[in-house]
């Protein structure tokens, strides 16, 4: 069974699997339409948000930050639901399979917790927050949309919006949630009166870490 699981091929099966039962998951849900730009938010202070959701448990996210943009509290997938996203308003859940590969992957729809990614720019940093109080820090390098040419089929292909190529929902997978570690926002665009016409992926990647920085938090945790 062991051999199994570790073939290659088989994981990409189940992470298509994984990525068509999230597809599919917004697709009955109506969603406004992703403006360019989203006014500023007061969002609290991180350290206050950060208190709020911590439990305890050191490799569990429990939170993402991105300052005036959003604050919001994280819930995991059920281990036997792929398709799973929160209907609670200012909710984020994290997908399992991108997990699974390494990376963390947020999901929202779009008339709740995801009308929010609209405001997230390229330069954003956004801080993840883990059970124990521990935190990781990315910077968004990415913004990509995409058409779903069978919107209401989530076996749909998806051109790319500013390069016009097409690609199946297998290859976007591997686009947008494999790789080197990373964060992908993700959640839909309504157009032409369609809920469920696109996509969008918004990915951060670790802020880099500066010398000076890392000194001067070494210096504040000795004090």
């Amino acid at each position: 069974m062991a051999s199994t699981i570790n073939n290659p091929d088989i994981k990409v099966a189940l992470n298509t699997i994984a990525l068509l039962a999230v597809l599919a998951s917004f697709f009955f849900t109506p969603s406004p339409v992703l403006a360019d730009e989203a006014p500023v938010l007061i969002t609290p202070d991180l350290a206050n948000f950060s208190q709020s959701v911590l439990n305890g448990l050191a490799n569990e996210l429990r939170g993402v930050y991105v300052s005036q943009v959003l604050a919001m509290p994280v819930v995991q997938q059920p281990s036997d639901n792929a398709g799973y996203v929160s209907n609670i308003d200012d909710v984020i859940t994290e997908f399992r399979m991108a997990a699974d590969q390494g990376n963390v992957g947020l999901l929202a729809h779009n008339t709740l917790g995801g009308a929010k990614f609209s405001g997230l720019l390229p330069g954003h940093e956004v801080t993840l927050i883990y059970g124990d109080g521990r935190m990781e820090v990315f910077v968004i390098t990415t913004i990509v949309k995409y058409q779903a040419l069978e919107p209401f089929s989530p076996y749909s292909s998806f051109r790319d919006l500013e390069t016009g190529v097409t690609i199946s929902a297998s290859d976007l997978f591997q686009q947008v949630y494999r790789g080197e570690r990373h964060v992908t926002f993700q959640t839909c665009i309504e157009a032409e009166g369609n809920p469920s016409w696109g996509r969008i992926f918004v990915i951060a990647e670790p802020k880099p870490i500066v010398v000076a920085d890392f000194m001067y938090r070494l210096s504040a945790h000795i004090r």
